[in-house]
Protein backbone atom coordinates (compact mmCIF):
# COMPACT_ATOMS: atom_id res chain seq x y z
CA UNK A 1 0.00 0.00 0.00
CA UNK A 2 1.77 3.30 -0.90
CA UNK A 3 1.22 6.41 1.12
CA UNK A 4 1.52 9.73 0.59
CA UNK A 5 1.60 12.72 2.50
CA UNK A 6 0.94 16.53 1.19
CA UNK A 7 1.72 19.53 3.29
CA UNK A 8 -1.16 21.32 3.05
CA UNK A 9 0.75 24.54 3.51
CA UNK A 10 1.71 24.64 0.18
CA UNK A 11 1.34 27.17 -2.30
CA UNK A 12 -0.80 24.50 -4.45
CA UNK A 13 -2.73 23.69 -1.20
CA UNK A 14 -3.66 27.39 -0.26
CA UNK A 15 -4.37 27.88 -3.16
CA UNK A 16 -7.02 25.25 -3.53
CA UNK A 17 -8.61 25.70 -0.56
CA UNK A 18 -9.39 29.38 -1.25
CA UNK A 19 -10.51 28.45 -4.68
CA UNK A 20 -13.05 25.90 -2.52
CA UNK A 21 -13.87 28.41 -0.32
CA UNK A 22 -14.77 30.87 -3.06
CA UNK A 23 -16.92 28.03 -4.68
CA UNK A 24 -18.38 26.74 -1.24
CA UNK A 25 -19.57 31.24 -0.67
CA UNK A 26 -20.31 31.13 -4.78
CA UNK A 27 -22.75 28.22 -4.03
CA UNK A 28 -24.27 29.40 -0.67
CA UNK A 29 -25.29 33.12 -1.94
CA UNK A 30 -26.50 31.65 -5.04
CA UNK A 31 -28.86 29.20 -3.25
CA UNK A 32 -30.23 32.15 -0.77
CA UNK A 33 -30.11 34.16 -4.33
CA UNK A 34 -32.31 31.43 -6.48
CA UNK A 35 -34.62 30.17 -3.38
CA UNK A 36 -35.29 34.31 -2.53
CA UNK A 37 -37.03 32.42 1.21
CA UNK A 38 -37.25 34.67 3.78
CA UNK A 39 -39.26 33.80 6.84
CA UNK A 40 -42.77 33.37 7.08
CA UNK A 41 -45.04 35.47 9.94
CA UNK A 42 -48.54 33.99 10.38
CA UNK A 43 -50.90 37.37 9.94
CA UNK A 44 -52.87 38.97 12.55
CA UNK A 45 -56.67 39.08 11.80
CA UNK A 46 -57.76 41.85 10.04
CA UNK A 47 -60.97 42.96 11.84
CA UNK A 48 -60.94 45.15 14.51
CA UNK A 49 -63.17 44.09 17.76
CA UNK A 50 -63.89 44.75 21.44
CA UNK A 51 -61.46 42.24 23.17
CA UNK A 52 -63.56 39.65 25.40
CA UNK A 53 -62.78 36.97 27.90
CA UNK A 54 -65.41 34.56 27.28
CA UNK A 55 -65.75 30.62 28.78
CA UNK A 56 -62.86 28.82 27.36
CA UNK A 57 -61.47 31.33 25.20
CA UNK A 58 -60.59 35.03 25.04
CA UNK A 59 -60.86 37.14 21.93
CA UNK A 60 -58.22 39.64 21.03
CA UNK A 61 -58.42 43.15 19.43
CA UNK A 62 -58.17 41.37 16.23
CA UNK A 63 -60.68 39.18 16.35
CA UNK A 64 -58.29 36.17 17.06
CA UNK A 65 -59.30 33.40 19.56
CA UNK A 66 -56.63 32.34 22.80
CA UNK A 67 -57.87 28.91 24.14
CA UNK A 68 -57.81 29.24 27.65
CA UNK A 69 -58.22 27.03 30.70
CA UNK A 70 -58.80 28.42 34.40
CA UNK A 71 -58.47 26.95 38.53
CA UNK A 72 -60.31 29.00 40.69
CA UNK A 73 -60.29 28.56 44.47
CA UNK A 74 -63.29 26.70 45.79
CA UNK A 75 -65.72 28.69 48.66
CA UNK A 76 -63.26 31.78 48.67
CA UNK A 77 -65.16 34.46 49.25
CA UNK A 78 -62.35 37.33 49.01
CA UNK A 79 -59.72 37.23 46.14
CA UNK A 80 -56.16 37.11 47.31
CA UNK A 81 -54.48 36.99 43.90
CA UNK A 82 -54.75 36.03 40.08
CA UNK A 83 -51.99 34.90 38.23
CA UNK A 84 -52.05 34.56 34.31
CA UNK A 85 -49.61 31.91 33.02
CA UNK A 86 -47.59 31.92 29.97
CA UNK A 87 -46.34 28.38 28.20
CA UNK A 88 -42.95 27.70 26.76
CA UNK A 89 -42.07 26.81 23.18
CA UNK A 90 -44.11 23.53 21.38
CA UNK A 91 -46.28 23.38 24.63
CA UNK A 92 -49.72 24.86 25.47
CA UNK A 93 -51.94 25.73 28.15
CA UNK A 94 -51.72 22.41 29.77
CA UNK A 95 -47.96 23.16 31.08
CA UNK A 96 -49.84 24.22 34.20
CA UNK A 97 -52.24 21.39 35.14
CA UNK A 98 -50.51 20.83 38.06
CA UNK A 99 -49.56 24.61 38.57
CA UNK A 100 -53.38 25.86 38.30
CA UNK A 101 -54.74 23.33 40.92
CA UNK A 102 -51.83 23.82 43.62
CA UNK A 103 -52.11 27.32 43.73
CA UNK A 104 -56.30 26.94 43.24
CA UNK A 105 -56.18 25.23 47.04
CA UNK A 106 -54.31 28.21 48.41
CA UNK A 107 -56.51 31.04 46.64
CA UNK A 108 -54.89 31.68 43.80
CA UNK A 109 -57.10 31.67 40.70
CA UNK A 110 -55.04 30.86 37.71
CA UNK A 111 -55.79 31.61 34.07
CA UNK A 112 -53.65 29.65 31.24
CA UNK A 113 -53.87 30.03 27.67
CA UNK A 114 -52.83 28.70 24.38
CA UNK A 115 -50.32 31.40 22.81
CA UNK A 116 -50.61 32.26 19.14
CA UNK A 117 -49.11 28.73 16.67
CA UNK A 118 -49.50 26.93 19.65
CA UNK A 119 -51.92 24.07 21.11
CA UNK A 120 -55.42 24.62 19.78
CA UNK A 121 -54.92 28.03 18.81
CA UNK A 122 -55.32 28.54 14.57
CA UNK A 123 -52.12 28.53 13.02
CA UNK A 124 -50.48 26.24 15.69
CA UNK A 125 -46.72 25.46 14.22
CA UNK A 126 -46.58 29.06 12.66
CA UNK A 127 -44.40 32.08 14.26
CA UNK A 128 -47.12 35.30 14.87
CA UNK A 129 -44.30 37.69 15.74
CA UNK A 130 -43.20 38.81 19.42
CA UNK A 131 -44.86 41.95 19.40
CA UNK A 132 -48.13 40.45 18.60
CA UNK A 133 -47.86 37.22 21.18
CA UNK A 134 -46.51 40.67 23.46
CA UNK A 135 -49.68 42.31 22.61
CA UNK A 136 -52.03 38.91 23.49
CA UNK A 137 -50.29 39.60 26.96
CA UNK A 138 -51.21 42.95 27.46
CA UNK A 139 -54.73 42.31 26.19
CA UNK A 140 -55.28 39.19 28.55
CA UNK A 141 -53.83 41.48 31.65
CA UNK A 142 -56.74 44.22 30.73
CA UNK A 143 -59.48 41.55 30.53
CA UNK A 144 -58.38 39.93 34.21
CA UNK A 145 -58.02 43.37 35.56
CA UNK A 146 -61.84 44.25 34.42
CA UNK A 147 -62.80 40.83 35.77
CA UNK A 148 -61.54 40.78 39.09
CA UNK A 149 -60.91 44.65 40.01
CA UNK A 150 -58.65 45.33 43.38
CA UNK A 151 -57.38 41.73 43.15
CA UNK A 152 -52.95 41.35 42.87
CA UNK A 153 -52.36 40.36 39.59
CA UNK A 154 -49.01 38.74 38.64
CA UNK A 155 -47.92 37.16 35.39
CA UNK A 156 -46.04 33.69 35.19
CA UNK A 157 -44.25 33.26 32.36
CA UNK A 158 -42.15 29.64 31.58
CA UNK A 159 -39.12 29.54 29.37
CA UNK A 160 -40.75 31.30 25.62
CA UNK A 161 -43.67 32.58 28.10
CA UNK A 162 -40.90 34.20 30.33
CA UNK A 163 -39.61 35.92 27.36
CA UNK A 164 -42.74 37.00 25.72
CA UNK A 165 -43.26 39.23 29.80
CA UNK A 166 -40.02 40.72 29.24
CA UNK A 167 -40.64 41.90 25.69
CA UNK A 168 -43.89 42.85 26.57
CA UNK A 169 -42.33 44.76 29.88
CA UNK A 170 -39.75 46.36 27.64
CA UNK A 171 -42.12 48.33 25.17
CA UNK A 172 -44.34 49.54 27.83
CA UNK A 173 -44.68 48.39 31.62
CA UNK A 174 -47.62 45.98 31.82
CA UNK A 175 -50.34 46.69 34.94
CA UNK A 176 -49.32 43.87 37.36
CA UNK A 177 -48.45 43.63 40.66
CA UNK A 178 -45.11 41.37 39.69
CA UNK A 179 -44.19 38.80 37.23
CA UNK A 180 -42.40 35.19 38.14
CA UNK A 181 -39.84 34.21 34.90
CA UNK A 182 -38.86 30.24 35.12
CA UNK A 183 -36.05 29.56 33.54
CA UNK A 184 -37.12 32.22 31.27
CA UNK A 185 -36.23 32.27 27.34
CA UNK A 186 -32.99 34.99 27.19
CA UNK A 187 -30.88 33.05 25.21
CA UNK A 188 -29.22 36.02 23.03
CA UNK A 189 -27.51 35.99 19.66
CA UNK A 190 -24.97 37.75 22.31
CA UNK A 191 -24.18 34.67 24.23
CA UNK A 192 -24.47 32.02 21.16
CA UNK A 193 -21.40 30.56 19.43
CA UNK A 194 -21.51 32.16 15.99
CA UNK A 195 -21.24 29.10 14.09
CA UNK A 196 -24.97 28.85 15.54
CA UNK A 197 -25.88 32.04 14.68
CA UNK A 198 -24.47 31.57 10.75
CA UNK A 199 -26.16 27.95 10.55
CA UNK A 200 -29.32 29.97 11.64
CA UNK A 201 -29.28 33.00 9.65
CA UNK A 202 -28.41 30.75 6.25
CA UNK A 203 -31.35 27.88 7.19
CA UNK A 204 -34.41 30.49 7.58
CA UNK A 205 -32.79 32.33 3.97
CA UNK A 206 -32.78 28.70 2.28
CA UNK A 207 -35.32 26.39 3.79
CA UNK A 208 -37.26 27.93 5.95
CA UNK A 209 -40.11 25.97 6.65
CA UNK A 210 -38.19 22.66 7.13
CA UNK A 211 -38.99 20.64 10.39
CA UNK A 212 -36.49 19.94 13.07
CA UNK A 213 -37.10 17.45 15.79
CA UNK A 214 -34.02 18.11 18.04
CA UNK A 215 -33.04 14.29 17.74
CA UNK A 216 -29.70 13.80 18.21
CA UNK A 217 -28.58 16.59 20.51
CA UNK A 218 -28.75 14.70 23.90
CA UNK A 219 -30.58 17.81 25.86
CA UNK A 220 -32.38 16.77 28.92
CA UNK A 221 -35.19 19.54 29.93
CA UNK A 222 -36.23 17.57 32.83
CA UNK A 223 -35.42 14.75 35.46
CA UNK A 224 -39.10 13.64 35.08
CA UNK A 225 -39.29 11.09 32.16
CA UNK A 226 -42.56 9.84 33.02
CA UNK A 227 -43.78 13.63 32.21
CA UNK A 228 -41.95 13.60 28.94
CA UNK A 229 -43.26 10.72 27.53
CA UNK A 230 -46.40 11.90 28.22
CA UNK A 231 -45.88 15.12 26.19
CA UNK A 232 -44.44 12.79 23.54
CA UNK A 233 -47.61 11.45 23.39
CA UNK A 234 -49.62 14.68 23.36
CA UNK A 235 -51.26 15.40 19.90
CA UNK A 236 -51.31 19.28 21.04
CA UNK A 237 -47.45 19.30 21.96
CA UNK A 238 -45.24 20.54 18.72
CA UNK A 239 -42.70 17.89 17.71
CA UNK A 240 -41.09 19.21 15.21
CA UNK A 241 -40.20 22.67 14.50
CA UNK A 242 -39.74 25.39 11.58
CA UNK A 243 -36.75 26.91 10.99
CA UNK A 244 -38.51 29.78 10.99
CA UNK A 245 -40.06 29.51 14.36
CA UNK A 246 -36.80 29.03 16.06
CA UNK A 247 -35.63 32.12 14.16
CA UNK A 248 -38.41 33.96 15.61
CA UNK A 249 -38.12 32.84 19.02
CA UNK A 250 -34.30 34.02 18.51
CA UNK A 251 -35.44 37.17 17.77
CA UNK A 252 -37.71 36.94 20.99
CA UNK A 253 -34.92 36.42 23.12
CA UNK A 254 -32.77 39.22 21.44
CA UNK A 255 -35.38 41.65 23.08
CA UNK A 256 -36.00 39.58 26.11
CA UNK A 257 -32.58 39.56 26.84
CA UNK A 258 -32.10 43.79 26.07
CA UNK A 259 -34.89 44.83 28.32
CA UNK A 260 -33.71 47.92 30.34
CA UNK A 261 -33.68 47.17 33.83
CA UNK A 262 -35.77 50.32 34.43
CA UNK A 263 -38.85 48.68 33.47
CA UNK A 264 -38.99 46.10 36.13
CA UNK A 265 -41.02 46.09 39.35
CA UNK A 266 -41.64 43.50 41.66
CA UNK A 267 -40.62 39.93 40.45
CA UNK A 268 -39.02 36.61 41.30
CA UNK A 269 -36.66 34.39 38.67
CA UNK A 270 -36.45 30.76 39.47
CA UNK A 271 -33.82 28.55 37.50
CA UNK A 272 -32.25 25.18 37.45
CA UNK A 273 -28.59 24.36 37.53
CA UNK A 274 -29.31 21.52 35.57
CA UNK A 275 -30.89 23.81 32.77
CA UNK A 276 -29.45 22.36 29.33
CA UNK A 277 -31.72 24.55 27.07
CA UNK A 278 -31.07 27.82 28.78
CA UNK A 279 -27.06 28.32 29.66
CA UNK A 280 -25.61 29.74 32.67
CA UNK A 281 -23.96 32.47 31.04
CA UNK A 282 -27.24 34.01 29.36
CA UNK A 283 -29.02 33.62 32.60
CA UNK A 284 -25.88 34.97 35.02
CA UNK A 285 -25.91 37.98 31.93
CA UNK A 286 -29.22 38.63 32.62
CA UNK A 287 -28.92 38.44 36.21
CA UNK A 288 -25.83 40.97 36.23
CA UNK A 289 -27.87 43.39 34.57
CA UNK A 290 -30.60 43.80 36.54
CA UNK A 291 -28.91 44.13 39.31
CA UNK A 292 -28.72 47.87 38.15
CA UNK A 293 -32.66 48.50 38.43
CA UNK A 294 -34.78 50.29 40.85
CA UNK A 295 -35.64 46.90 42.37
CA UNK A 296 -33.58 43.55 41.69
CA UNK A 297 -35.67 40.83 41.07
CA UNK A 298 -35.13 37.56 43.68
CA UNK A 299 -33.54 35.12 42.49
CA UNK A 300 -34.02 31.35 43.47
CA UNK A 301 -32.17 28.47 42.25
CA UNK A 302 -32.39 24.79 42.22
CA UNK A 303 -29.03 22.75 42.51
CA UNK A 304 -31.16 19.67 41.44
CA UNK A 305 -33.64 21.67 38.75
CA UNK A 306 -33.65 21.38 34.98
CA UNK A 307 -35.76 23.99 32.46
CA UNK A 308 -38.85 22.70 33.64
CA UNK A 309 -38.68 23.48 36.88
CA UNK A 310 -42.66 23.38 37.47
CA UNK A 311 -43.26 19.62 36.53
CA UNK A 312 -39.32 18.49 37.58
CA UNK A 313 -39.35 15.80 39.96
CA UNK A 314 -38.60 18.41 42.53
CA UNK A 315 -41.55 20.36 41.36
CA UNK A 316 -42.87 20.73 44.74
CA UNK A 317 -40.72 22.98 46.07
CA UNK A 318 -40.85 24.83 43.15
CA UNK A 319 -44.70 25.29 43.39
CA UNK A 320 -44.10 26.01 47.29
CA UNK A 321 -41.50 29.00 46.58
CA UNK A 322 -44.13 29.97 43.70
CA UNK A 323 -47.17 30.32 46.03
CA UNK A 324 -45.14 31.59 48.75
CA UNK A 325 -43.97 34.55 46.80
CA UNK A 326 -47.65 35.72 45.16
CA UNK A 327 -48.92 35.26 49.11
CA UNK A 328 -46.51 37.50 50.27
CA UNK A 329 -44.16 39.24 47.65
CA UNK A 330 -42.00 41.19 50.33
CA UNK A 331 -41.16 38.01 51.85
CA UNK A 332 -37.53 36.89 50.60
CA UNK A 333 -37.26 33.50 49.12
CA UNK A 334 -34.33 31.58 50.58
CA UNK A 335 -31.55 30.88 48.02
CA UNK A 336 -29.27 27.64 49.52
CA UNK A 337 -26.62 28.78 47.51
CA UNK A 338 -25.92 32.44 46.33
CA UNK A 339 -26.05 33.83 43.17
CA UNK A 340 -22.73 35.22 43.07
CA UNK A 341 -21.66 31.78 43.78
CA UNK A 342 -23.53 30.15 41.28
CA UNK A 343 -22.53 32.65 38.35
CA UNK A 344 -19.13 32.66 39.13
CA UNK A 345 -18.20 28.79 39.44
Amino acid sequence: MIHATLNVNTPYCAGRKITMLRALTTVLLALCLAACATPYRYPAGKTSVTPALLPGFAVMNDGYSLPVSSWLPEGKASCRAVLLALHGLNDYRNAFSDVGPFLAERGVTVYAYDQRGFGESVGAGYWHGWERLSEDLRGMVKLLRNKHPGCPLYVLGESMGGGVVLAAQGVAPLDIEGEILVAPAIWSRKTMPMYQRAALWLAVHTVPGKRLTGEGLELRPSDNIEMLRALGRDPKVIKATRVDVLYGITNLMDVAASVPATQFGSSLLLYGEHDEIIPRESTCRFLDRLQNGATSPQVRLYPKGYHMLTRDLNAQQVLEDIAGWLLSPEQHIKNPQGVEQFCNA
